[in-house]
């Protein structure tokens, strides 16, 4: 597989941070000598922009065009926290128009940049983050409780909240966000909106190599109408616990390579993303021409995820060579109606999973947060032909999974039922199998379940529920 995906290129030149006032220290902010570094390197060619070993702190960054930021093997750099630095502003989050405090990494339209080395840049995340109680033993709530006393109750168990700007505004919620003064009335709950670490936006030639990044405040990468983008190698962090806590959301760009990278996280791993409802149909851009490859999930909701926001459509996608283990569900097709969009020609091949604690694939239409099995809310109620989002022609083939709850489940709408779905190869052992409703042209061949201990095996079949 070709998509003639370019990688970025830099001069032979290096701008070391300590050159311009940084420091390796526990108090000092380096955030003016890092970023003095990176705007000289810009402005002057270009190059390697190089964190030596040490742990320095800073506030958020901004790259630019023509620089590599490189971290040394035993570099850590670790982002503040403070309403001062992190203003807020509008950007894109969940595939909509939405207010979100400054991102610690960011780059807007530049070309040619790199975030490599073996260092590691963490977010803080933890400081921004509140917390389900149900993912936290009785130890560690009690840990967070002694930090901070603001706990709202849910009907899940409750959330810890880290801070009581948080807390109050969770209470209040967000604002109108047709109202003109929003960011104003937004901004005194500032770590309410807790940014992505590395937001990404309509930048050209993008390559993420060796680093670790971890205790992102929500997403930790967040590529958007990005093209050439390549992430290879690294290690994408979070805690289980960490809400939002998603590896690589890849929304609307184009020719992109994911190779090598493990991830362990705290919701999706890996995931295609373009946009939601009819406010993102209003600009084209398909995710496409993305190849991802050789690749390691942990502990996330999802391994290999496209959607819930997938309304400027998807498309041209290979995904092989992976393992999924320990993750909610292995490989996740998820929109609902008003959604719209069309995902179609994707091809998953010689993946490798074990321990999946609900299904090992699932094709659903019926995605909201509170309830997975729900087709009755607002939202899905339009009946407008835009609205209705499509799954076809998706192939999954040598597909090997060792234990889930349910092995395959498709859930389409009876608008448009989900279709073309090739089943080549696949081997799975559940407790439940096939669980379809609303898709027709579905092929099943050379599909062997052993379903509580019992084989079911499907050799040639073409299924239409």
């Amino acid at each position: 597989m070709n998509f003639n995906i370019e990688i970025p290129f830099f001069r032979e030149k290096i701008f070391n941070i300590l050159d311009y006032g940084a420091q390796s220290s526990l108090e000092f902010n380096n955030r003016e000598a890092i970023q003095k570094a990176i705007d000289t390197c810009s402005v002057s060619g270009g190059g390697m922009v190089f964190i030596p070993n040490g742990y320095f702190l800073s506030g958020p960054i901004q790259l630019k065009s023509n620089v590599n930021l490189h971290l040394s093997e035993n570099a850590v750099l670790q982002f503040t926290k403070s309403k001062e630095e992190y203003p807020l502003l509008w950007t894109d989050y969940e595939g909509q128009r939405r207010i979100r405090a400054v991102s610690p990494i960011s780059a807007d339209s530049q070309v040619n940049i790199a975030i490599t080395g073996k260092g590691i840049i963490d977010g803080n995340g933890a400081l921004w983050r509140g917390i389900k109680k149900f993912k936290l033993t009785s130890k560690e709530f009690e840990r967070c409780m002694a930090k901070s006393p603001y706990f709202i109750e849910t009907n899940e168990g409750g959330i810890w909240c880290p801070t009581q700007t948080v807390y109050e505004g969770i209470l209040n919620g967000e604002p109108d966000y047709n109202d003109p003064n929003a960011l104003e009335l937004a901004s005194k709950y500032y770590d309410l909106y807790r940014p992505v670490l590395v937001s990404l936006r309509k930048c050209n030639r993008v390559l993420i190599e060796d680093v670790t990044l971890q205790n992102s405040p929500a997403w930790n990468v967040h590529p958007w109408f990005c093209t050439n983008f390549t992430m290879k190698n690294a290690k994408i962090r979070n805690k289980f616990s960490a809400q939002n806590g998603d590896g690589l959301d890849l929304e609307s760009c184009q020719n992109c390579e994911i190779v090598g990278t493990v991830f362990e996280v705290g919701d999706d791993g890996i995931c295609i993303k373009s946009g939601k409802n009819k406010e993102a149909r209003k600009i084209i851009g398909p995710c496409r021409n993305v190849w991802i490859h050789d690749c390691k999930v942990f502990d996330a909701h999802g391994g290999f995820v496209i959607g819930s926001e997938m309304s400027r459509g998807v498309e041209n996608l290979i995904v092989e060579d992976c393992s999924f283990i320990g993750t909610d569900i292995g490989i996740r097709f998820k929109s609902a109606m008003g959604r719209g969009g069309v995902v179609k020609d994707i091809t998953i091949r010689n993946i490798w999973m074990d321990n999946i604690i609900e299904e090992a694939i699932i094709f659903t239409m019926g995605y909201v947060l509170k309830n997975l099995e729900t087709t009755e809310t607002d939202e899905m109620q339009s009946t407008l032909k835009e609205d209705i989002p499509e799954f076809k022609d998706v192939t999954l083939e040598n597909i090997y999974c060792k234990h889930a709850k349910t092995a395959i489940k498709i859930q389409g709408l009876k608008e448009l039922p989900i279709h073309d779905i090739h089943f080549n190869n696949v081997h799975i052992s559940s407790d439940f199998g096939l669980k379809f409703s609303f898709c027709k042209d579905i092929y099943l061949n050379s599909v062997y379940l052993t379903v509580n201990n019992q084989q079911e095996i499907y050799l040639n079949q073409k299924v239409e529920e």
